[in-house]
């Protein structure tokens, strides 16, 4: 596994690198031994007495990330909190990972559909006009590739979960159509499923 470890106005020493790399491939290996990349990142929070925020993204095989973040004053704490977090989140879906690694090693490249992921500036930092046209196309600052994947639904709200992302959208493998699962300000998981829609 691949380890990039690195601080944001904090200096990472030998000694705390060296932790975050044992702790991180004990996890890999008592629980997926798949993880082929993954990026922890030591920032300052607040001010005065500061706290450091221990930011974890550990990508499992293709397509899966598991992020996970914690804040302390003391950097070993803050990352062992995140640590725990992602080792958590390995222990719950340890037996979906395992399915989904061979399934995605046995599917075709042709049949991932994939898509264009466009990041559009908000209106005010468009321009100081007071009103715009519904008609003007928005403004693309960035513009990236996803894939989308067919899976199922417990797939697509285990891949949520462990992403952190506000949503994840899959073609779902029972019908075909394109789904969307989505976390709720309520803690709980939305389903939007055009084939259950009524016309």
């Amino acid at each position: 596994m691949e380890l990039n470890v690195h601080g944001k106005q904090i200096d990472v020493g030998d000694a705390l690198r060296t932790h975050v790399e044992d702790k991180l491939e004990d996890l890999n290996q008592k629980y997926f031994n798949h993880a082929t990349f993954a990026t922890v990142t030591f920032s300052r929070e607040g001010h005065g007495k500061a706290s450091t925020k221990a930011h974890i993204s550990v990508q499992l095989g293709k397509n899966i990330m598991v992020v996970a973040d914690a804040t302390d004053p003391d950097p070993y704490a803050s990352f062992e909190a995140a640590a725990e977090k992602v080792g958590k989140q390995m222990r719950r879906y340890k037996r979906k990972l395992r399915d989904h690694h061979e399934r995605l090693e046995q599917t075709p490249e042709n049949e991932i559909f994939k898509a264009r992921d466009y990041v559009l500036a908000a209106a005010s930092e468009q321009d100081d006009e007071p009103e715009e046209s519904l008609d003007q196309e928005p403004l693309v600052i960035a513009e990236m590739t996803k894939d989308i994947e067919t899976m199922s639904v417990s797939e697509a709200v285990m891949r949520l979960d462990l992403s952190g992302e506000p949503f994840l959208v899959f073609f779902n493998a029972k019908n075909g159509t394109l789904n969307i699962v989505h976390a709720r300000e309520d803690g709980n998981i939305g389903w939007i499923d055009p084939e259950n829609g009524e016309n």
